[in-house]
């Protein structure tokens, strides 16, 4: 990816600075935030495209949209462009007035023309987070009429179902909601694209950051905008610094070259828990990790073989080290925290059961596959154990590492056989992660939507049905039952090998206020941070 051009003179001397040898760096400017942290799954800056980790957080920081939820309390809504909100007697018609005055970082006017806009076009654009606006009855050839401006302040969506207005609302939360400038989109728009070639690396947002610059798998820089229509950032900047290793991010902020690091181990954790200069916080987030099986590879699509891979992972060695005060092990595909989320953890390391289980599949003498595997801890050190356990049931593991962007680009495509990884919540409803992990709708290679279930080729028209009706159920304990079912069924039947739901840790200088880990990854809030 080529970088954005750094037009501002203060951005450039920051940048300056930290391409200096550490041994010559001072300590951060007061104004400026620096923080070490893994991000080498960015592959766009578009809201209409953006579904990584990583690039959530920017999205989070730098674009508004018309609601987003408390992270004191993600079960309340709050205002953000939207002034009113409300919906129609029948259930389908959501009407929001905006915010007066709004301006955007160009100082373009904000207004429901780009609202509009901006919704239409992450369902015509049609990528990879698309679904969770097209699962109301949007499409390509309806959103210009199910979705309109009434007036310069206000809009409408029609749904094509009496949904939950709380799940409506909070899919609006998400950054594929997120409300881009429609004239500077447009103004770089090329053969009718819509500008998504542009907003690839560029920023068109009116949160409260505006993205200066992006150079994949190097640097990400964000400045105040003094157009923000809310409290101002208190910095002037953010700079995230990919810095992989997690022993690196901790000797820079041991020495105050970096004011947060995010990815420490275990170990780096319990070595800087003496040390009075540095704080740590903690968030337990929406976001799970797992193995997923391939079912495209006649192996693992044996019953018998997703059960025994189950009974091969060391979860409590796991626990106890790898993910120790930044993880809990949990074998469900909800977090705990959103409705409905079993605690139940029916696994544990069995070699015998494993055995025996790959002895009725046929394959008593083990055979060979392939995982692929982010060079991130704890996932490398969780993939290393995995190799070693599997191989005492006769399971021969080939590692195939890289980093984000490789690993997800072939994930996508669903050429892997095996492939670790994690998923975030994108909005706090139960049906984001059952949508993905317990819903399938169509499992041909050239289907529209591609879920997680789709990605590994686990074709479940059963369970989609009851993922349907779940999410237009308005009962809350009826609803909660049905997700409880859906996970039972999950953990004994899918070709996902459920690991762990994170613990965000982070740890910082002690001049650092104000930092609280969101919930979901579009809810760590930076410019909130002061030094």
């Amino acid at each position: 990816m080529k970088a954005m051009f750094i037009r501002n003179a203060a951005a450039l001397a920051v940048a300056s600075v930290f391409a200096l040898p550490a041994s010559l760096m001072a300590a951060t400017p007061k104004d400026t935030l620096v923080i070490a942290a893994a991000f080498d799954d960015i592959i766009t800056m578009d809201p209409g495209e953006s579904f990584e980790i990583s690039a959530g957080e920017i999205m989070g920081n730098s674009y508004d949209r018309l609601l987003r939820y408390d992270v004191n309390d993600p079960s309340k809504l709050i205002a953000d462009l939207a002034r009113i909100w409300s919906v129609s007697g029948d259930g389908k018609t959501y009407s929001f007035e905006l915010k007066p005055g709004l301006k955007f970082a160009s100082g373009n006017p904000l207004g429901a023309e780009d609202v509009v806009f901006s919704l239409q076009r992450a369902v015509l654009l049609d990528k990879s987070p698309a679904f969770i606006l097209t699962q109301f009855g949007f499409s390509k050839d309806n959103v210009k009429d199910k979705i309109k401006q009434t007036g310069p302040l206000t809009l409408t969506l029609e749904t094509d179902k009496e949904y939950a207005p709380t799940f409506v609302y909070n899919c609006l939360t998400a950054n594929i909601a997120a409300v881009v400038d429609k004239k500077l989109v447009l103004s770089n728009e090329k053969d009718g694209d819509m500008g998504y070639a542009w907003l690839k690396t560029n920023y068109a947002g009116s949160g409260p950051m505006k993205l200066r610059e992006w150079r994949a798998n190097e640097i990400v820089t964000l400045e105040r905008n003094d157009n923000y229509h809310g409290e101002k950032s208190k910095l002037a900047r953010v700079i995230y610094r990919h810095i992989k290793e997690a022993a690196t991010q901790r000797l820079m902020l041991e020495k105050g070259d970096a004011d947060i690091a995010r990815n420490l181990s275990p170990e780096d954790l319990a070595a800087l828990a003496s040390n009075k200069a540095i704080r740590t916080t903690a968030t337990p987030k929406g976001t799970v990790y797992y193995i997923g099986l391939n079912q495209k590879n006649p192996n693992l699509a044996k019953p018998e073989v997703r059960e025994a891979l189950k009974w091969l992972v060391d979860y409590n060695a796991i626990g106890n080290t790898l993910i120790k005060n930044i993880g809990i092990v949990h074998q469900n595909f909800l977090p705990v925290g959103l409705l409905g989320a079993s605690t139940e953890k029916p696994y544990k390391l069995d070699v015998a059961k494993a055995k025996a289980l790959l002895k009725k599949a046929g394959l008593a003498d083990g055979f060979k596959v392939s995982i692929d595997m982010r060079t991130i801890q704890p996932v490398q050190g969780i993939t290393e154990n995995f190799q070693q356990t599997a191989k005492r049931a006769g399971i021969d593991i080939e590692i195939i590492p890289g980093d984000g962007k490789q690993t997800l680009t072939k994930y996508r495509a669903r050429s892997h056989d095996m492939y670790i990884g994690q998923w975030g919540a994108d909005y706090w409803d139960p049906h984001t992660n059952a949508d993905t992990f317990a819903r399938n709708p169509n499992n041909a290679d050239d289907a529209k939507s591609k879920p997680l279930a789709w990605r590994n080729a686990w074709d479940i028209p059963e369970l989609t049905k009851q993922a349907d009706a779940a999410v237009l159920e308005r009962d809350g304990a009826k609803r909660k039952a049905m997700y409880e079912k859906m996970q039972a069924d999950f953990r004994k039947n899918s070709p996902f090998v459920m690991l762990y739901q994170q613990i965000e840790v982070a740890a910082f200088r002690s001049n650092v206020q104000g930092l609280k880990i969101g919930p979901t990854s579009d809810s760590t809030y930076m410019f909130k941070v002061s030094k």
